[in-house]
């Protein structure tokens, strides 16, 4: 993308922290399909810091945050977020730092949260050979849970990271407690911008997950993650026991809650 077609409304926003190597090749793909990209560094401790912030140097469209200390996904997303706001951005882009997701569908996501600047852009994930199953069987749960938080209200997938979000009312949700900072962040954004009434549209989207020879890297901990998962799901059951009423008009009555350009 070429510096002229700088948005002065959508950014990509990359949480990153100890991505490995493949980092470098994962922002100059999202360079080279939009401007601007922000980095939020999240308190790396494997040398991609510098790295970045070499190539910020010689790259206008290019952004690094540096965090001091690692505070978890959400709480990086929750920074970059801020300072979006603080500089007029409106809507931002959330892709992880590794590689796994496909930048050359940047320029597609953010062309529909241009026309549902009132959505948010969910990617649904179409997984290669290499996707753990027990993970993918593990996200068909989650995404249940999520489906009955929101009366199925359209959610394609909770846990897929590569979407756009606008940003006021997500900064609104997060700001007003202390949850969705760490891996819950994914899957509890979307519950909450949906209770928020904010309508999701979904593209499918390739995943690749990279062995550790080819430079793939997981922050994933099953037994820790999965009980952060399920006393997410614990809150937002207790959350929606109040709020299926309104989740239920809407679903009925409320066409603007769903998007027509699902694919």
């Amino acid at each position: 993308m070429s510096e002229q077609s700088v948005s002065g409304s959508h950014l990509v926003l990359i949480p990153s922290y100890n991505p490995g190597i493949k980092v470098r090749e994962t922002v100059q793909a999202a360079r080279a399909n939009w401007s601007p990209v922000w980095v939020v560094v999240d308190g790396s401790t494997d040398g991609s810091t510098a790295v970045l912030q070499d190539m910020a140097k010689q790259d206008a469209g290019l952004r690094v945050i540096v965090l001091p200390r690692n505070g978890g996904k959400g709480a990086a997303v929750l920074a970059g977020l801020v300072a979006a706001q603080a500089a007029g951005f409106t809507h931002v882009l959330t892709m992880d730092a590794d590689g796994q997701h496909p930048a050359q569908l940047i320029s597609a996501f953010m062309a529909l949260s241009q026309q549902r600047p009132d959505s948010m852009v969910l990617g649904k994930p179409i997984f290669d050979a290499n996707a753990p199953r027990l993970r993918v069987y593990g996200r068909r749960l989650s995404n249940w849970w999520v489906h009955l938080e929101t009366l199925w209200a359209g959610i394609g997938d909770s846990l897929y990271g590569f979407r756009v979000y606008p940003v006021a009312p997500l900064l609104n949700i997060m700001q007003r407690q202390h949850w969705m900072r760490r891996f819950d962040f994914d899957p509890e954004a979307v519950v909450r911008l949906n209770w928020a009434g904010v309508a999701s549209c979904n593209i499918a989207a390739p995943v690749r997950y990279f062995r550790r020879d080819e430079g793939g890297v997981s922050h994933f901990h099953y037994w820790r993650d999965n009980v952060l998962l399920s006393w997410m799901h614990a809150r937002l059951v207790a959350g929606f026991v109040w709020r299926w009423p309104i989740l239920l008009w809407r679903r009925l009555f409320n066409s603007r809650t769903r998007c027509s350009h699902d694919r």
